[in-house]
């Protein structure tokens, strides 16, 4: 059986703990060995169901997939949470006054924002649209349907990268060190998708890092979700372009690429692209001032104030 003198026991203590608990890295070797069972469940979705994870992506498989993503990311985020003894809801970015005014807020300004992309890259020859890909009753049913799908994609993504991780690593090394890092990793993991570009994971890097600043400016992450879903479902469903690289099953309009690849987007989509910053900083620049109009950013002390 192990001893420890007090010195030994001072140190055990110095490497683990901090003036705010467990220390930031131990933190996330917790919260990533609790999302260790995603691999393990996709490697045997892929063995036994190959067809999930090629070619167009259906709803029901991608809701599935998500669905259960979203599940892991929200135990691990909660089991670490009671760990460090942290009031999880609110520590995480999903408290603040008005959730659901931010969330629409956020839905609305994600879907102007990429109009306002695919409206340039359009107006500029790059993007062709060949008709309605639906008719009838299936334009209600898929438009619903990817609309949750997307829904659970940005409570995912944003809970797991701006949520957890965002206010873990702050206790580390501060907001916007932790974003810039946070954001890099996003872009990565966006690298094994099908077509990806050096332009389209840029882009991700650029939008992660204006997530952050929008947790920073509303308080929360309701904001970001709707933003979030709301700039995939367009793509994917309302417009029917490549997302990251992927085709979605049942989407609303058809559209091919023109000219070259770096212009048009190519097999990314709008996001790889190079006409796809400007509009976007411009529609960010009213969505801006539009929540302040609403009175959805928190007060300038607040949001100066570290989070996590």
């Amino acid at each position: 059986m192990l001893h420890f003198n007090d010195a030994q026991k001072a140190k055990l203590r110095w490497i683990f703990l901090g003036p705010q608990g467990i220390r930031a890295g131990w933190s996330v070797v917790i919260f990533l060995v609790l999302l260790a069972p995603v691999d393990l469940i996709a490697g045997a979705l892929q063995r036994n169901y190959p067809s999930m994870f090629t070619g167009d992506i259906a709803p029901g498989n991608s809701l599935l997939i998500e669905g259960l993503l979203l599940f892991f990311v929200a135990a691990a985020t909660a089991i670490t949470g009671r760990i460090e003894g942290r009031a999880v809801w609110s520590y995480y970015g999903l408290a603040g006054d008005r959730p659901v005014a931010k969330l629409l807020a956020g839905w609305i300004g994600g879907l102007v924002c990429l109009s306002l992309v695919v409206g340039v890259i359009v107006a500029g020859g790059f993007l062709v649209f060949d008709g309605w890909a639906l008719h009838g009753l299936p334009i209600i049913g898929y438009g619903l349907i990817w609309v949750l799908d997307f829904l659970i994609v940005g409570a995912r993504e944003e809970l797991m990268y701006r949520g957890y991780l965002q206010a873990t690593l702050t206790r580390a090394m501060g907001f916007w060190p932790a974003a810039i890092l946070i954001s890099i990793l996003f872009g990565a993991g966006h690298i094994p998708n099908p077509g990806e570009t050096i332009v389209g994971i840029s882009g991700v890097m650029m939008r992660a890092l204006f997530y952050c600043y929008l947790l920073r400016l509303t308080g929360s992450l309701w904001a970001g979700i709707g933003f979030h879903a709301a700039w995939n479902w367009a793509q994917s469903y309302l417009y029917g372009t490549p997302q990251s690289g992927h085709v979605m099953l049942g989407h609303l309009l058809s559209v091919h690429p023109a000219g070259a690849p770096v212009l048009s987007g190519g097999s990314v989509g709008p996001e790889g692209s190079l006409l796809w910053a400007p509009p976007f900083v411009a529609g960010m620049l009213v969505f801006f001032w539009a929540l302040r109009r609403a009175r959805l950013f928190v007060p300038t002390s607040q949001a100066s104030r570290p989070l996590g």
